[in-house]
């Protein structure tokens, strides 16, 4: 088997239009496609793949705890404080790692959304990101 990388990230939402504006207006997500026939939206996370899609469909029985997406920001502390002043509900407060901060909030199902940076570690952090900055060097 050979794995080419994560396709799509799944979360189960109660209703579709008020997904789509949590996301979309909210967080800011891209809307890439929408049916609301079959009750999906699948919104852009940055210019690469994953995606993310919401879906109206029923939760999978898997006792586990609330679905996770992370996304990594360039600054953690500011995201929170926007996030902060839109009023989202936070699940973990900025929260210090040894490679940088992170943050969590939760969508209106409990959907969890983290925004992480490599501050502290930032060869851990996307390999454009260091390319770019290397550039910008003198």
């Amino acid at each position: 088997m050979r794995i080419w990388g994560v396709d799509l990230i799944i979360f189960n939402v109660g209703d579709l239009n008020e997904a789509v504006r949590f996301y979309e207006t909210t967080l800011g997500f891209p809307v890439q496609f929408r049916s609301n026939e079959v009750g999906v939206a699948i919104f852009r996370l940055g210019s690469e793949f994953p995606k993310l899609m919401v879906t109206q469909e029923a939760p999978l029985p898997s006792g586990v705890g609330a679905p996770r997406l992370w996304l990594e920001v360039s600054d953690t502390l500011a995201v929170a404080q926007e996030l902060k002043e839109k009023g989202c509900r936070f699940v973990r407060e900025p929260h210090h790692l040894p490679t940088g901060w992170l943050v969590e909030i939760a969508d209106p199902w409990g959907n969890v959304i983290g925004f992480m940076d490599y501050v502290n570690e930032p060869e851990y952090g996307r390999a454009e990101k260091l390319i770019n900055e290397k550039d910008s060097r003198p």
